[in-house]
This record gives C-alpha cells, sequence and structure tokens, in this order.
C-alpha cells in the first residue's frame, strides 16, 4: 500500500491559489443593501430648474400659481388682467379655474411653481386642467 510521504513527515504543500468566494459573497451582501435601503431624499420636493424660453407664451392666459407651503392663487392675463387672488383649497381653485375657463374658453392655462413648492401639486394641477377639457396647459419658467 502506498502513502503519501508528505502525510507521515507532517508536511503540508501550501495551496498558492487566491480564493475570491468570499469577495464576491461580500459584493453580492453590498449589493442588496444598496438596492434595498430607500434613497434618502424625498422625491415629491424637488428645486424647480430655470430653463430658456423656447416659445412665447400666449398673450391671453389664466395664470395658476403654486408657492410655498401650498399656496394657490389664480388670475387672468391678457386684454383684461385681473390680479391673481389666493385661494384656500385646491377644490376652490378648480372651481374657479371651471369659472373663468366658461368665461374665456380659447385661453390657455400657464402654471407656475415656486422653486419651493412641491412637484406633486403641479402636477395635480395640471391633471385637473386636462380632466377640465383644457387642452393648452403649460409651465412658467423663469
Amino acid at each position: 500500500m502506498a502513502f503519501n510521504s508528505n502525510l507521515r513527515s507532517g508536511r503540508r504543500k501550501l495551496k498558492s491559489d487566491i480564493n475570491v468566494v468570499p469577495y464576491i459573497d461580500v459584493m453580492l451582501v453590498l449589493l442588496i443593501i444598496f438596492m434595498a435601503v430607500p434613497p434618502s431624499q424625498n422625491p415629491t420636493e424637488i428645486k424647480l430648474p430655470s430653463a430658456e424660453r423656447s416659445t412665447q407664451p400666449p398673450s391671453d392666459y389664466i395664470q395658476i400659481a403654486v408657492k410655498e407651503n401650498a399656496r394657490l392663487a389664480i388670475g387672468v392675463n391678457g386684454t383684461a388682467p385681473q390680479p391673481l387672488e389666493e385661494v384656500d383649497t385646491r377644490a376652490a381653485l378648480v372651481e374657479r379655474l371651471h369659472a373663468i375657463h366658461d368665461a374665456h374658453p380659447d385661453y390657455a392655462v400657464l402654471i407656475s411653481g415656486d422653486r419651493d413648492s412641491k412637484y406633486d401639486d403641479v402636477i395635480q394641477l395640471i391633471s385637473e386642467a386636462k380632466k377640465m377639457g383644457i387642452n393648452r396647459v403649460g409651465l412658467a419658467t423663469k
């Protein structure tokens, strides 16, 4: 019977290979952690950017202003401009928008959002205007 001479003498041959399995395990755990942890920023609150004017706004339009802390204002700009009047709730704004749109059905709606306003508030107003049948809805930038 043949015996391994290395085992009898107590000497073992050293392995010179690099074991990458623990490294891959650590990387997979880190990947799962980064995928599972949500981002720290709230995506509904953004700073609205300024942009170049691509086209001139219409001369007559209904203006809706979304200010910080969800304050809303509405008015008419054009041949008979009206100052922006503040409204308390979104329902009151939609009601006022409906009345103004009935008086001026050919006017476009221009929504201007403050830098500190929530993105969701602006999107909800665009949706409400589209539901009313207003096709020309735009966003104002600086």
